[in-house]
């Protein structure tokens, strides 16, 4: 079982996202209504150039939108959450030796106690981000299953590898439910709200673009992302 899953499962669900993403940001592109959103992408390209890395900067650091300063909780959640699920899968030993040994490949890595401190503010982040759901009425009611259902996705790697690290028994299941709930994230994201992966920075760079060239940018004033 353990070959399957690191073998043919593996290839079937990286390849299922890379194109799975490829697609729907090219489905994204071509989606965009040219003359509704009457942005001159095509000209003033400077402005839209700039407009889209300021868009993006303030937005995927802490505190650097108007909107991030304003929650300051929500903020500190989210990027915890954020920062965890990206660096944890990418640079754990344990995923760089498998990639080593199956594609040939490694990355840097972390040590394992920084990973098992990533894990357990991702799934504590992920809590108290699922709580919020419950607890503001202005967020519950936009809540439904579906949205618990894409946070269990997201989180159940993190919890079954932690198990399965800590060898709590039976260590097999845990190690292959891990893998498998890994490989069903990787093939969620483009059929999903999964996809902001990569779709949040295409439509951050459209909103900048949007706003250095027809709301003020052309202009010098500053705007406050």
């Amino acid at each position: 079982m353990y070959n399957i899953v690191t073998g043919p499962m593996a290839w079937l669900s990286f390849l299922i996202f890379f194109i799975g993403i490829l697609l729907r940001s090219i489905m994204y592109i071509k989606g965009l209504d040219w003359r509704l959103d009457r942005v001159t992408y095509t000209k003033n390209v400077s402005y839209g150039i700039r407009g889209a890395i300021k868009s993006i900067f303030f937005w995927i650091i802490p505190f650097g939108s108007q909107s991030w300063r304003n929650n300051p909780g929500f903020t500190i959640l989210v990027f915890t959450f954020h920062a965890g699920l990206l660096i944890t899968p990418v640079f754990l030993l344990g995923h760089n030796i498998l990639l080593q040994e199956r594609w040939g490949i490694s990355l840097f890595t972390i040590s394992e106690t920084t990973a098992d401190m990533l894990t357990i503010a991702v799934l504590v982040s992920a809590l108290f981000l699922l709580l919020r759901r419950f607890s503001l009425p202005e967020v519950r009611i936009l809540t439904t299953s579906y949205d618990i259902l894409l946070l269990c996705i997201s989180i159940l790697p993190f919890l079954t590898g932690f198990l399965a690290h800590t060898q709590v028994p039976p260590y097999n299941f845990w190690l292959i439910t891990h893998i498998i709930s890994g490989e069903i994230w990787l093939i969620a994201v483009p059929f999903t709200k999964l996809s902001h992966i990569i779709l949040f920075f295409m439509s951050r760079a459209q909103l900048g673009m949007d706003f250095g060239i027809k709301r003020g940018g052309m202009k010098g004033g500053g705007i406050t992302w």
